[in-house]
């Protein structure tokens, strides 16, 4: 029998001050049933909690926290991670507020790291404002893939699709340069691995977008498809047949074609996040495949525009909770049948 861990114990970085991000965090838990599932442990200050409560009439109850302490079920725990008094303004982008987010985000991860919580939601962050000495990271993702061992692969997720990139934040003349058999191989490794422990399918099936319209058109279109995509798929099939491509994007998703695939690998950032994000948006999921702990996020940024007037939607941030409590599950399972496959 396989052994489960209930409730999950989720870390939440807080995302700046100043945005949607602790809005949607704490609107997720206005809804007791989400203590049955998981037990939130917010990183940010238990002043600032109480202020958005407040103000967003959310009804939790919020409990002080000490890491290397039992959280509290059933109550929004918050390890107070800063404790510099700070005004918020919503929808005002200050530094300030960016640093406070940053020391969230650093003080989560670091809990993440040695085990004291089982999986890490992220709210958003300023990529602009949170540029300084101490963070100079385009954004959560590479700072976690350089400290929670692997190689990492952002991956859309919602019920039914999952959108992987080989490229991601890339200005879009500098995506070929970076393409090579080495890289197309390493990330179709990391998202069949993230298949089989983070998502429970024992033989995935993965589809590659071409990188030129309609996959090059044999070479009229350019001859990356040809010269680099095409030889390094074949050369994956010969020993082990779960990738199938290169495909023409916009004929695959107009088609519906990605529904009969596991993951749709696209080559570049628009490439793949457009059709996700007209399919699904709200209720996606950013998941980073590849890391050594579980870790989502909302598939939205900070909404300055709409901050601190309680309109923001938290579906995608439930959503990303929920996708992180499954992948925790799952990979826990996968981990223990792996150790023991006479279970």
């Amino acid at each position: 029998m396989i052994e489960r861990k209930q409730p999950v114990n989720i870390a939440i970085s807080i995302g700046d001050l100043n945005s949607i991000g602790p809005e949607v965090a704490l609107k997720a838990f206005d809804d007791q049933r989400m203590f049955d599932l998981c037990t939130p442990t917010f990183f940010a200050s238990r002043g600032l909690i109480n202020f958005y409560k407040k103000h967003f009439d959310i009804k939790a109850k919020v409990q002080p926290l000490s890491l290397g302490n039992e959280p509290k079920k059933g109550a929004i725990n918050v390890v107070d991670t800063f404790t510099e008094k700070y005004k918020v303004e919503f929808g005002k982008r200050d530094k300030v507020s960016a640093h406070f987010a940053v020391q969230s985000f650093i003080a989560a991860t670091k809990a993440l790291k040695n085990d004291q919580v089982d999986a890490l939601v992220t709210a958003p962050l300023d990529k602009h404002l949170v540029q300084s000495e101490e963070f100079s990271f385009p954004g959560h993702t590479d700072y976690l893939a350089q400290e929670l061992e692997g190689d990492h692969m952002m991956l859309l997720v919602n019920e039914d699709l999952r959108v992987g990139l080989l490229t991601d934040h890339l200005p879009i003349q500098q995506v070929v340069s970076h393409l090579s058999e080495e890289l197309i191989i390493n990330k179709l490794n990391v998202i069949k691995k993230t298949l089989i422990q983070d998502f429970g399918i024992r033989k995935p099936r993965v589809a590659v977008m071409g990188i030129n319209p309609h996959s090059g058109d044999d070479g009229l279109i350019g001859d990356e498809d040809e010269t680099i995509l095409k030889p390094t798929l074949q050369k994956i099939n010969e020993e082990q047949i779960f990738v199938y491509g290169p495909y023409a994007a916009d004929g695959f998703f107009g088609s519906k074609n990605y529904k009969n695939f596991d993951a749709i690998i696209a080559a570049y950032h628009d490439q793949g996040l457009i059709p996700f994000k007209t399919l699904s948006f709200g209720k996606g999921v950013n998941f980073t495949a590849g890391l050594s702990h579980i870790r989502t996020s909302p598939d939205h940024g900070t909404a300055f525009d709409i901050a601190g007037e309680g309109k923001a939607d938290p579906s995608s941030f439930i959503q990303a909770i929920y996708q992180a409590i499954d992948c925790f599950h799952q990979r826990e399972e996968y981990q223990q049948l792996t150790a023991d496959p006479l279970k």
